[in-house]
C-alpha cells in the first residue's frame, strides 16, 4: 500500500475537521442534502464501487425486485446513507450532551425505553455478551446507545490508514465512554474483557480471508468466525442490534434480537457454523427492512 505524503494526509485531517464542524453549525436536513450531493459524487466517479453495489444488490433481493432499476435506486441511495454516518454522529454526540437526551431519544426512536432495556437484561443475565451489528444505518450510533444504557462495551475497530484521522475519531469514539480495541489481534483482548463481565461490539459482516463460508442472502460469503468462537469459549450470547434511520423527519428504528446461545456439541466447527449462520440470517431480516442503507458498495461475496 503506498504511504500518504504528510501534505495529504494534513489536508484529510483539515478537510474532516471542517466537516465536523459543518455539522454542529447547520440541521439534518441540510446534511442530509449534503450527504445526497456527496453520494451522487461517489456513485458517479467510483464506478468500481457502483458496479459492485448495484451486483450486490441484485444477487441479495432478486426474489424482492419488481423491477430491474430498483437494484441501481437502491444501490444509489446507500451511497447517500453511508454519508449520514458521520453527520449523524456528530449530531448524537451533541444531542446526548443535553439534559434532556431521553427525551429526545424517546421523540425519534419509538420504544427505546424497552430496546434498552432488553439489550440491559441480556447484558446483566450473562455477565457480558456479544453485540453484533451490519454495516447498515448507523453503526456509529451504538456505542452511544450502550453508554446511555450503562453497559460496558468494547469496541472493535479497524485503524484508519491517517493516523491523525485515527487519532480525531478515537477521540470522537470514546467519547461516548467506550472502550477501543484494534482489529488487529483482538480475540485475546477481547477474551480477557469477557472475563471481566464487559460486553463486546463487533461488525462481522465484511469478508475476510480468514473466515468461514455461510449462507448470506443464498449465496456462501466469507464470515468471520470470531463472534461464534468467543460465544462458545466463554458461554456468552451473541445479540443482533442495529439503528436505522426512516427518513421522515429524522426518526430511527432500533433492533435488539433475542439472544443466540450457544449449545452443548461434539463438533465445534458444526456450532460455530450454527451460531454464525443464526446471526446472519439475523441481520438479512433487518437489511430486508431497511436495504437502501445497506453498505453494498464491499465486496460481501469476495472468493479467495
Amino acid at each position: 500500500m503506498a504511504v500518504k505524503k504528510p501534505f495529504l494526509l494534513k489536508m484529510e485531517y483539515y478537510a474532516v475537521l471542517c466537516v465536523f464542524t459543518v455539522c454542529r453549525i447547520f440541521p439534518l436536513g441540510v446534511l442530509e442534502a449534503l450527504s445526497g450531493f456527496l453520494g451522487a459524487i461517489l456513485w458517479t466517479f467510483v464506478p468500481r464501487r457502483r458496479r459492485i453495489a448495484i451486483e450486490n444488490v441484485r444477487h441479495a433481493l432478486s426474489g424482492s425486485l419488481e423491477d430491474p432499476g430498483e437494484a441501481r435506486a437502491i444501490a444509489r441511495q446507500s451511497c447517500k446513507a453511508f454519508f449520514m454516518i458521520p453527520f449523524e454522529a456528530v449530531k448524537v454526540r451533541s444531542m446526548l450532551a443535553r439534559p434532556d437526551h431521553m427525551e429526545q431519544l424517546r421523540e425519534r426512536i419509538r420504544g427505546v425505553d424497552e430496546l434498552f432495556r432488553k439489550a440491559r437484561a441480556i447484558h446483566d443475565e450473562s455477565g457480558g455478551c456479544i453485540f453484533v451489528t451490519p454495516h447498515i444505518g448507523n453503526w456509529e450510533m451504538l456505542p452511544y446507545a450502550s453508554s446511555i444504557v450503562g453497559i460496558p462495551l468494547a469496541i472493535v475497530a479497524r485503524p484508519l490508514d491517517n493516523p491523525l484521522l485515527e487519532k480525531l475519531l478515537y477521540a470522537n469514539r470514546v467519547g461516548s465512554g467506550q472502550m477501543i480495541i484494534p482489529k488487529r489481534n483482538a480475540l485475546f483482548k477481547l477474551q480477557k474483557l469477557l472475563q471481566k463481565k464487559m460486553s463486546i461490539g463487533v461488525l462481522p459482516d465484511q469478508a475476510t480471508a480468514k473466515g468461514i463460508p455461510v449462507n448470506f442472502f443464498g449465496r456462501k460469503a466469507m464470515a468471520t468466525p470470531v463472534p461464534a468462537l468467543l460465544a462458545v469459549i466463554h458461554s456468552r450470547p451473541i445479540v443482533v442490534v442495529a439503528c436505522c434511520r426512516k427518513w421522515d423527519n429524522f426518526h430511527y428504528e432500533g433492533f435488539v434480537s433475542d439472544p443466540i446461545h450457544p449449545a452443548p456439541h461434539e463438533d465445534e466447527r458444526q456450532e460455530l457454523m450454527r451460531l454464525t449462520e443464526a446471526m446472519n440470517r439475523e441481520m438479512e431480516s433487518i437489511i430486508l427492512r431497511y436495504p437502501e442503507q445497506y453498505l453494498w458498495m464491499h465486496n460481501r461475496w469476495k472468493t479467495y
